[in-house]
């Protein structure tokens, strides 16, 4: 399960679901079919522009489209956001798709993923934080122990 956040579309793919909803939205008529296709394959692009792209279309699908399909806008919403970190709406996302089928597995998995990457994340983040204070500290230790021999 882990590996849907981290699994990449292909190029072909991409391309041809891009082909058909650009086809469709040049005639004026883009089926949901055609942009959920493009969304979902925008979400899983390695490119942070990409699956911000494959987010709104997929927020304007759940907005707009049809009741059948808004747990679909919801799951892929999840891991759109997931992938690009931000964690927090994607976990409302998944709150969100637990409202409507509370039992299901898959989601509450995904929802376990989201929140050890955010954990990792927190903590690397502290890390991070944590050695920069120590490397100031060290540099100010040093500067004074330098300044006392002269």
């Amino acid at each position: 399960m882990e590996d849907v956040l981290d699994e990449v579309v292909s190029v072909d793919d991409l391309k041809k679901f891009e082909l058909i909803y650009h086809e469709q939205l040049r005639a004026g008529n883009v089926s949901p079919k055609a942009q959920f296709e493009y969304a979902w394959c925008l979400v899983r692009s390695k490119y942070s522009g990409d699956i911000r792209k494959g987010i709104i279309l997929l927020e304007d699908l759940f907005q707009t489209g049809n009741v059948e399909g808004k747990r679909d806008y919801l799951y892929y919403l999840a891991i759109g956001n997931a992938r690009i970190k931000e964690y927090t709406k994607a976990l409302h996302f998944v709150r969100a798709f637990l409202q409507i089928e509370p039992g299901n597995q898959q989601v509450h998995a995904l929802e376990t993923i989201i929140r050890k990457r955010m954990e990792k994340e927190g903590l690397m983040g502290m890390a991070v934080v944590g050695g920069v204070a120590l490397a100031i500290g060290g540099l100010v230790g040093l500067g004074i122990a330098l300044s006392k021999k002269s």
